[in-house]
């Protein structure tokens, strides 16, 4: 079985927009209050609360504060759980060394959902979600929801709205493949495979920059506080909601394409944070500061963000893990400079797109190291295959 999540796009008329958004304010009030309480126990008690004492304390809540008897019950039950997840992971993160990232309060811009958990939900045949203590909002279904349904999350992005269906789906079985392939990521093409062929970059940030700086100065000139720069905002939004969506329009084809073709996909274990760190400054011995690259790294670091290879290979590992396929991720250590007809290093520098080497290798540098990296993976795939026999 796989947990799947299913995404379509809610119509809600302008009486269920208000209701929509007077309970996504209540939900995140409560959220505060719950992160309040926690902080202010631990601080002045030196006691740690849990989800089922804040759990409990709900009837009385709704005694005080009436208008919560018009949220289903569930979804407070809710609210509360992700205060719950949100310390776990705090933890979490100090007991691994971890920047900890203490939980935060929601502001009115960053609390952006909710969830039926368990019931309160439906979908009806005439292509409507009926919400508890919401209504019926028309929905487009784009395409067919499939398994046994888990959860529902009322998600608003901008001034659209999306419900989120989470299923637990029977696994299909795919024909088997003895195809095998190494992937090398890049910029100047998106990926290049071992075969040689290449999948193209197409860069949906970069081309819409002209449009989101026009869309930019034009927030700047808005008066803080008023309609307009409202406005204005929601445009930038829509902007790098179309860009997203067309980046992952793109990642989920491609990913898509290998995973039905190969067996084996192997690819680079890349640190994609570090390769988009910003460089540390430099200072002389007087402390004055020194050209350090900044402008040069922060162009190359927007290019790699706007690729998207963290996304690729999540999307890749769990089609591939669906469909019954093997993905390997392997050390990037040296497969661009490595010959991979004779093993023998020949150092290039980045500038360097080609590989020639002295026992008569030439080709592509993406394509020389997507061979090294397709046989790492084989090394690996055979020799655990050997430790199972």
């Amino acid at each position: 079985m796989a947990i799947i999540a299913y995404k379509y796009r809610l119509y809600p008329t302008k009486k269920q927009i208000a209701q929509l958004h007077w309970t996504l304010d209540r939900c995140r009030e409560l959220y505060n209050a719950a992160l309040q309480e926690r902080r202010d126990a631990y601080r002045m008690c030196n006691v740690s609360i849990t989800y089922y004492d804040q759990a409990m304390q709900l009837p009385d809540i709704k005694e005080l504060r009436e208008e919560y008897h018009d949220i289903y019950s569930q979804v407070l039950q809710d609210v509360l759980r992700r205060v719950d997840k949100a310390f776990t992971a705090f933890f979490k993160r100090c007991k691994h060394g971890k920047t900890p990232g203490y939980p935060r309060f929601q502001g009115k811009g960053r609390y952006d959902s909710f969830t039926y958990p368990q019931a309160g939900f439906s979908v009806t045949h005439d292509n409507r979600v009926c919400l508890a203590k919401i209504g019926s909002i028309k929905v487009k279904l784009h395409r067919p929801i499939q398994g046994k349904v888990k959860t529902c999350t009322i998600k608003r992005e901008g001034d659209h709205w999306y419900v989120v269906f989470v299923c637990e789906v029977k696994i299909t079985a795919f024909l088997e493949s003895k195809e095998t392939v190494g992937i090398d990521l890049g910029l100047l093409h998106f990926a290049t495979l071992s075969t040689g062929e290449t999948i193209e970059n197409p860069r949906y940030l970069r081309h819409a920059e002209t449009k989101l700086k026009k869309l930019q100065q034009a927030l700047a000139r808005k008066k803080r506080g008023s309609n307009r720069r409202k406005k204005a905002v929601q445009r930038i939004a829509k902007q790098h909601r179309t860009i997203r969506n067309q980046r992952q329009d793109f990642l989920h084809k491609a990913s898509r394409t290998l995973v039905n073709a190969y067996g084996l996909i192997v690819m680079e274990d890349l640190q994609i944070a570090n390769l988009s760190k910003r460089p540390k400054p430099k200072q002389d011995e007087e402390g004055t500061y020194l050209p350090n690259g900044a402008s040069a790294k922060a162009g190359l670091n927007k290019s790699i963000c706007d690729a998207g290879w963290g996304l690729f290979q999540q999307y890749c590992a769990y089609k591939a893990a669906n469909a019954g396929r093997t993905m390997l991720l392997v050390d990037p250590r040296n497969t661009s400079q490595r010959c991979s007809s004779c093993g023998k290093l020949v150092k290039k520098e980045l500038r360097e797109r080609w590989h020639s080497c002295e026992c008569g290798c030439s080709l592509d540098r993406d394509h020389n190291a997507a061979i090294n990296i397709l046989w790492l993976g084989l090394n690996i795939f055979w020799l655990g295959r050997s430790h199972q026999a």
